[in-house]
């Protein structure tokens, strides 16, 4: 099915309905053609001619093998959705009263997921009356925030829906190419004193 609609995004050969077009390709001499003479052209190749850019003037078509550039197209494709970053959100739950052991124990791991590149949607759940203690919820929040300052910023602030307060962060990216930098320029230096020890 995919391929069927990869297909129809290009045109090819005698379907190619234009006075002139650009050629593109392996082993020709590339440049603007009449119509005529660029399947000329194909043909002499064993190739086909296909319109890779139909918006340009004029059009950019490609000698090549059909079944080979569909092939290729989809391999791209492949390629752009494994590089495409899928964003992972982790949730961190609170009570309106939680101690500072599990705040400590939840705090580690947020670092972890932050510091990893996951966003962190941290959140109070009010069951019952505790909905009384929400100023609470919001400050515990804001605290998680600002103890995460160095490996997250804050995407969206606490906010209550129903019977819980959400915030929500996203990872620092700098701070994890900052660390690298840091490293490079430790062992660059490091390099360089043991270099001049032994002179």
């Amino acid at each position: 099915m995919k391929n069927d609609s990869l297909k129809e995004q290009y045109r090819i050969n005698e379907r190619i309905h234009v006075r002139e077009v650009r050629l593109v390709g392996d082993n020709i001499e590339q440049g603007v053609y009449p119509i005529s003479q660029a399947l000329k052209i194909a043909e002499e190749q064993g190739a086909d001619l296909v319109e890779i850019s139909p918006n340009a003037a004029p059009p950019v078509c490609r000698v090549i093998e059909y079944q080979k550039f569909l092939y290729q197209q989809k391999k791209k494709q492949k390629e752009q959705k494994a590089k495409s970053v899928k964003v992972v959100v982790k949730e961190i739950r609170f009570g309106p009263q939680t101690d500072d052991h599990d705040y400590d124990f939840k705090l580690r791991h947020a670092k972890g997921f932050l510091e990893e590149g996951s966003k962190v949607k941290a959140y109070v759940f009010f069951k019952g009356r505790s909905i009384l203690f929400k100023e609470q919820g919001e400050v515990l929040l804001l605290r998680f925030a600002n103890d995460l300052e160095d490996y997250g910023k804050v995407e969206m602030m606490p906010v209550l829906e129903g019977k819980r307060m959400t915030i929500m962060l996203s990872p620092k990216k700098s701070s994890s190419t900052l660390t690298v930098s840091k490293q490079t320029a430790k062992k660059t230096l490091d390099t360089e004193k043991k270099v001049e020890t032994e002179e």
